[in-house]
């Protein structure tokens, strides 16, 4: 008898521990837990800790409200502007009311991945290819604000969304790289002929000054001198401009004229005593005097002076 009566005690306490173990959860920090009481749904979800549910009648389900990272996989469509690419996003949500998150959704993740795609492909097909490459951050809050518009209806928020990578067919890529090239073709012979024309602008008004002070032409191809002397250049080609000759020209004293065509000429007569013979007989002065009616020197670097000689 005391042994029946010890199994049965011993068979209520395994049933009590039994009820305690099915009755008794733990809900972790990050977590929420919904209760449904008899199918119906407790107001209040339960917070992190001990939680102690009525055997058979409750049903808690556990709703994580961390930051999930979902990956939207790439989705392939036309930009506004007929270039087909292929595009790939990535979400950031949390759960902000978990009553609803189980309640009004079946499964949210799901829901909110399946709106993503839809989204994704929507903005490439209202945007341009430019904006895809080069204005994400305004495509990003579109995007987020058509995901989270649904999302908000089922206790979910979006925090972020990032558009990955931008997919382009091979042929757009080339086109792309010489587009580019000849941009940058064009920009180099921009600032060539933008460096051409300020060095002519500063030659001519290094010309004016050199015209107005000829002094410093002459500096000017002494320096050139010293700079290609300095190369140890075998040959040495050295043009010689007129303005260079003007000036020494214009520096160099004039001749004055009257005398003699010897003596224009930078000689000297000799001096002969009376009587002295030079070697010529008389007849062929008088040919000389006959032949040449006047004769003319000219000093060189000076004007022409013109002697005339009379017959005798």
């Amino acid at each position: 008898m005391i042994t029946i009566v010890a199994i049965a005690v011993i068979g209520v306490l395994a049933a009590v521990l039994l009820l305690l173990g099915t009755s008794v959860r733990v809900v972790r920090q990050y977590e929420r837990g919904v209760v449904l009481r008899f199918g119906r749904v407790r107001p209040h979800a339960l917070g992190p800790g001990l939680a102690v549910l009525a055997p058979i009648a409750d049903r808690l389900y556990k709703v994580n409200m961390q930051i999930v990272t979902m990956p939207v996989p790439a989705q392939e469509g036309i930009t506004r502007d007929n270039v087909t690419v292929r595009v790939d996003a990535v979400v950031y949500y949390r759960v902000i009311d978990p009553v609803k998150a189980v309640i009004d959704v079946q499964n949210y993740e799901s829901a909110i991945g399946q709106v993503a795609q839809a989204s994704l492909r929507s903005i490439i097909g209202k945007s341009e290819l430019d904006d895809l490459l080069s204005n994400r951050e305004r495509l990003n809050q579109g995007l987020e604000l058509m995901i989270d518009n649904p999302a908000l209806e089922w206790g979910v928020q979006i925090d972020r969304v990032e558009i990955k990578d931008v997919a382009l067919p091979e042929s757009m890529k080339r086109s792309m790289s010489r587009q580019a090239e000849a941009e940058r073709e064009r920009r180099s012979r921009v600032i060539t002929a933008d460096g051409e024309l300020q060095a002519s602008q500063t030659l001519a008004r290094a010309a004016r000054a050199m015209a107005e002070q000829p002094a410093a032409l002459q500096l000017r191809l002494l320096q050139t001198v010293v700079e290609v002397a300095a190369e140890r250049n075998s040959t040495l080609v050295l043009p010689f401009p007129v303005e260079l000759l003007r000036f020494l020209e214009r520096a160099t004293p004039g001749e004055t004229g009257g005398g003699s065509g010897a003596q224009a000429a930078g000689g000297q007569e000799p001096v002969r005593e009376p009587g002295a013979s030079d070697g010529v007989g008389p007849a062929d002065r008088a040919d000389a005097g006959a032949d040449a009616g006047y004769r003319s020197v000219s000093a060189p670097g000076s004007p022409s002076n013109h002697s005339s000689t009379a017959r005798s």
